[in-house]
């Protein structure tokens, strides 16, 4: 199962990275093959559905992505994506070194909780040494301390109908698609997974802005377009009919896959 678990990464992560290639070589002329009801898009469609069944059957809900020797780390994290947000809000959280940061978890649950930076950092932690498998081809290993959310989860008991978390971020992305709040999600099963972490560390030092700072999501099992940065928000949903266009993260409402697992 681990060698099977090790190969399926390798081609997902390939065919993710094919995939890339066009949509970061041209975003305008990729998004217009993704419009609703273009064959494109249906098969794309198609194939998420049969990742996020086969990753289920075949390895369980609670299967570890394979951990690294410190050794093993051979270079920083490469930061991609947007690596210094410009919203007046969080330059005002950075100036003040995230003193005044609070992460609101809210939504479908009982007990809506903030937490503050330090407060995070004095919950019981897990710290673990991932590959990040990145949509456009490259990876990269490092060491990730956090909270893990299903900590968090049990703080703030989601309700029966409670069926993803929704990381709301403090960055804007646009480019050559029109700009956005970014935000991302996952399934309540991937949150309580053991090594989904909300990450404050990283290489045995804070979690440097480029990479996401104050907080980030780790999840392990997925490509990195997943693990969203700058978060300010965690809302537990019932659907995502009113997040923004629909389909449960910024990269999903531009076509990608909703469940990238590998």
């Amino acid at each position: 199962m681990k060698r099977f678990s090790m190969q399926r990464r390798k081609f997902l992560t390939a065919s993710a990275a094919g995939i890339a290639g066009v949509t970061l070589a041209g975003c305008d002329q990729f998004d217009s093959l993704l419009r609703p009801g273009h064959p494109v898009r249906d098969t794309l469609a198609s194939a998420n559905d049969l990742t996020l069944a086969a990753q289920r059957l075949l390895l369980g809900d609670q299967t570890l992505a394979k951990e690294f020797a410190e050794s093993e780390i051979r270079q920083g994290m490469r930061p991609n994506g947007t690596t210094d947000p410009q919203e007046a809000d969080y330059v005002a959280l950075r100036d003040n070194d995230f003193a005044d940061y609070q992460l609101v978890v809210d939504g479908l649950v009982e007990t809506p909780q903030s937490y503050s930076l330090d407060q995070l950092r004095n919950m019981p932690a897990r710290t673990q040494i991932t590959r990040h498998d990145c949509v456009e081809g490259w990876s990269c290993i490092a060491k990730w301390t956090g909270v893990p959310l299903a900590t968090i989860l049990d703080a703030v008991r989601p309700t029966a109908n409670a069926r993803y978390c929704v990381f709301h971020c403090y960055d804007h992305y646009g480019g050559g698609l029109s700009a956005s709040p970014y935000y991302e999600s996952i399934g309540l099963i991937d949150a309580r997974h053991p090594q989904t972490i909300l990450a404050y560390g990283m290489n045995d030092a804070a979690l440097p802005v480029r990479n996401g700072a104050p907080v980030r999501v780790r999840i392990e099992r997925q490509l990195g377009y997943k693990m969203a940065k700058y978060l300010r928000r965690i809302e537990l949903v019932d659907d995502f009919s009113q997040l923004h266009r629909g389909k449960g993260s910024y990269w999903a409402d531009h076509g990608y896959d909703w469940y990238a697992g590998i």
